[in-house]
């Protein structure tokens, strides 16, 4: 009588996990959609938050070589962006692309009338929804030396 009893809760428990096991929703798995690297850049806003050198030595953001591309950045998945300096004083808008493979992002500045004032093509290093890197050259003869430009995301409030 024990060795069936034994048996019974076995297949009762084997029974429970089956019905368990079959019973689960396959639907409930969640895949994020792959986004394209213009999505990325354009999923959030940007705070410049460091600055490495070719030897992958943190470098202070008032440094002459990286101070210019220091502060908040918006990219607007209309192709449009705006820069502010970290007080939040206007540094420039304009438009943007990135590549479609990722490699490099473009700006156009503009100015107040929509004149281009010039136009910059950066690699990008790092392009994920937790950093947003690219490179500089000071030099673009000499491609040894540089500096890689760190942004990560910010809840910083767009100025007005």
């Amino acid at each position: 009588m024990r060795d069936l009893k034994k048996i019974a809760l076995a297949v009762f428990i084997a029974f429970c996990t089956f019905v368990t096991v079959s019973c689960s929703k396959d639907d409930e798995t969640v895949v994020e959609p792959q986004l394209t690297p213009s999505e990325v850049l354009a999923s959030t806003p940007w705070e410049t938050t460091n600055a490495k050198n070719d030897k992958g030595e943190s470098v202070v953001l008032t440094d002459a070589n990286v101070s210019n591309f220091v502060g908040f950045a918006y990219f607007k998945s209309d192709g449009t962006f705006t820069m502010f300096n970290l007080d939040d004083s206007p540094k420039m808008h304009g438009d943007w692309t990135v590549s479609a493979d990722g490699k490099t992002r473009t700006i156009v500045a503009k100015n107040a009338a929509g004149e281009t004032l010039f136009t910059r093509v950066v690699d990008i290093t790092v392009l994920t929804k937790q950093e947003f890197t690219y490179r500089v050259y000071p030099n673009n003869n000499d491609k040894t030396v540089y500096f890689d430009i760190i942004h990560t995301p910010t809840t910083h409030k767009e100025p007005k």
